[in-house]
Formats: structure tokens, sequence, C-alpha cells
């Protein structure tokens, strides 16, 4: 029952898949628990995530624990054939393939949904707020599910806030071991990956401008520094614009950003960052990108209402020449630039955080009925387990509190 465009392309994504794999010892233990356990033996997951090799080894991951998979892609221009293909080969369900249409994509999503999954593995919470919305006949099917973004959260807050939310959501974004280091040093690194190998440009000497100060926008922020660049942040919280001048980088709004910025990175999570005033007032040959999870951030309609000319001026870059004849360039039409133009995440950083999610999907079915129907932290136990693991990984001890010690701390 899979949709994909070309089953012929799985070698290339099982070369993939088996090259982080190498790299995710983490999954590689849990996998060999799961084989062993199978907690999820009858239980159906449906995933929308990033489709390329990390998250199709932790497909593989959930399939070693008796999962059914029935599995699509959060973005269409992340979404990599071979590895759809190569998933298809292994068993699962697919649906998806690059650059599918909006409706294409959501049909995906429909697909994933019709299959009545018993866990929900999300990406920004596309397939939870669509079977809320037009498939209330599957919710009594679902046990929980896993958010994977700040996008997603925040959207899962809202409904919880308005009491919409029917199941229980582990808040995998929010666990320590995800934010502190994917949201960080995963986005920051991969970000510009994905923007050096698209514009084969140097950073050095530039203006840098990022949107957002929060773990996705310092992590962004710092290797920008790193590489050389001037960095200025904007920002409409207080406190983190406050944080990003005490850790060195200039702070202003917007508007006076636009005139001086070179490269833009928008990491935000919010609406309409970049608009027409700030297109008007950039330099000619300005670049701009996105990094939060929709292709919102940076207004592609204002662009294109105030543009005289639209063209292709290298492969994934679009460039936008407007009345006064300077030109602005998009990468990856304004989607996530990590992904739409490169491969994501560090396999070593994805590692922790699908081992959040492997193991939060199995603290749902243990715990299956005895939970609420709202948002919820990964359990800190989860937490420290994982980066336990991961330092033993890495050849790394750390001391431990004597008897003595923790009799002093708690008292």
């Amino acid at each position: 029952m899979s949709e994909i465009r070309d089953v012929n392309l799985w070698e290339e994504g099982e070369r993939k898949i088996e090259w982080v794999k190498a790299h995710m010892p983490l999954l590689n233990m849990i996998e060999e628990l799961f084989i062993e356990e199978q907690p999820f033996k009858d239980v159906k997951i449906g995933l929308s995530v990033h489709l390329e090799a990390k998250t199709a080894y932790l497909c593989t991951v959930l399939a070693a624990g008796g999962a059914q998979m029935f599995v699509t892609g959060s973005n269409v221009l992340s979404t990599q054939d071979d590895i759809a293909a190569a998933l298809v080969r292994r068993g699962m369900n697919v649906f998806a393939w690059h650059a599918a249409t909006e409706e294409e994509y959501d049909h995906h999503l429909r697909c994933v949904i019709e299959a009545a999954p018993n866990i929900i593995i999300d990406d920004g919470g596309d397939l939870v707020h669509l079977i809320h919305t037009e498939y209330p006949q599957n919710i009594s099917e679902v046990i929980g599910g896993c958010e994977e973004t700040t996008t997603g959260i925040n959207r899962l807050i809202a409904m919880a806030q308005r009491d919409e939310l029917k199941f229980p959501m582990v808040m995998v974004n929010n666990a320590n071991c995800k934010y502190l280091f994917d949201n960080r040093y995963g986005t920051g690194q991969s970000v510009w990956n994905g923007i050096n190998r698209t514009t084969n440009l140097i950073v050095a000497g530039k203006n840098v401008v990022v949107a957002g100060y929060g773990w996705c926008g310092k992590g962004i922020a710092m290797r920008a520094k790193g590489l050389g660049a001037s960095v200025i942040v904007t920002e409409v919280d207080p406190i983190r614009a406050l944080e990003a001048m005490m850790d060195g980088f200039k702070v202003m709004p917007m508007g006076k950003a636009a005139p001086l910025g070179d490269l833009f990175v928008t990491a935000t999570g919010c609406c309409d960052v970049i608009t027409k005033e700030h297109f008007n007032a950039m330099k000619n040959g300005a670049i701009c990108c996105n990094a939060g999870h929709f292709n919102v951030e940076v207004s592609i309609r204002d662009l294109e209402s105030i543009a005289k000319e639209h063209f292709e001026a290298r492969a994934n870059i679009e460039g936008y020449r407007l009345e006064n004849g300077n030109v602005i360039y998009l990468i990856g039409e304004g989607r996530l630039v990590n992904l739409a133009a490169g491969d994501g995440h560090p396999a070593e950083i994805m590692d922790m955080s699908f081992a959040i999610q492997a193991l939060s999907a199995n603290y749902l079915v243990r715990n299956r009925g005895k939970l609420p129907a709202t948002v919820l932290l990964v359990p800190e136990e989860i937490d420290k387990y994982v980066a336990e693991k991961k330092l033993e990984t890495m050849g790394i001890g750390i001391d431990h509190l004597t008897a003595a010690q923790r009799e002093y701390c708690q008292s």
C-alpha cells in the first residue's frame, strides 16, 4: 500500500542508512533491546518526520521492536526518494516523494492517518492536527504520540490550552538531551552545511543576521561567528535579546538590520519575520534562508509581490529582482535550509534525539490508558539514560556522588 515515486532507488538509500547506523550507537543499543523485548508487537506507528537516512534508521529500530510502520515526510523538499525506496524494501508502508505538491503532501498525511495508527511520531504537528480536525473516528485508536520540534510543541500547547487535545503527547523537543544538543549543535552545524554547499560563498567577513535567539538561533549565531561573520541578532523577547548581547552579538530590530545584512537566517517558529519593508531595504545580492519548521518566516508572498523578475540563480537558489534593480536571493524556497539544501543534522546528534523518540514511544505503550490527554515532559529517567549511554559510547566517565554527598545535598 506504499506510494513512492521510484522503488528502484533503494540501493543508494540502503548505503545511506548503513552509514548513519554506523554512527548512531545509542539507536544500535535500543534496536538490540527492542528485538529482544518486542514492545511494539501488534502496534501501528504513524510517523511524519523529515524522510532522510537518520529517520529511516529510527523507523528500522521501531520496526525491529515489532511495529507496523506507516511513514511519510514532514517537509516536501527534505524527503529523499532513495530513502523512501529503501524503507519500502525493508517492508514498511511509505507515502512520500521529493518535491511533492501541497495536495500530494496532504494526501500522504491522510494515507498515514487512514491506517489508524496507535502511536504517532510527528514533526511540526501536521499528523496530530489532521487527525483531530478531520479523522475524529480514528482518535480512539491512538495510545499517544511524540512531537519532535518546537513548532509542533507550540501547536500542541495551544490545543491543550483549548482542551482540544484528545490523547497524550510527549514533548520530545523539550527533553534536555534533545534541545540542548539537537537544536543548538545540530541546527548550528547543519544550517551552515546547507548554506555553504548551496551558495559556494565565503561566510567570513559578511554580516549575518540571525532572527530568533532560541536554542536553534544560538547554534546558528555561534557557528556563524566561528566562520568569521559579524553577527546581528533580532528578537522579540527582551531576555533572549539581552542574552544575545552578552554573548557578544549586536542586537537590533529587523528594520535596522535589513540594510546591513549580507545573509539572513530565520529561526523563530513565527510567520512574517522578513517582509516587504525589509526586502526593499536590503543590499543588492542579499541572501535569505529559513531554519524554522514552516516556510512562512521569510514572506515569499511579499517577495513575489514586489519582484519584477523571478529566476533560478543556481540550483536551489531563486533570484528576485526588485523595482530598484536589487536582486534578493532565496535558498530552498524558504523551507528548512538544513534539509531542503542539505542532509540535516549530523548522525551523532540525531542519535540522541531519536533515542528519546524510540524510548518515549515505548513509554507510551507501557503506560497505555494511564496518561492524561495533554502535553507531557519526557520522563527524567529517559533523559538521563540517554545522556549516560551517550557518554558511555564516547568512552567518557563521570564522577558519582558518595552517600555522604547525597545526604549533604538533601539536607
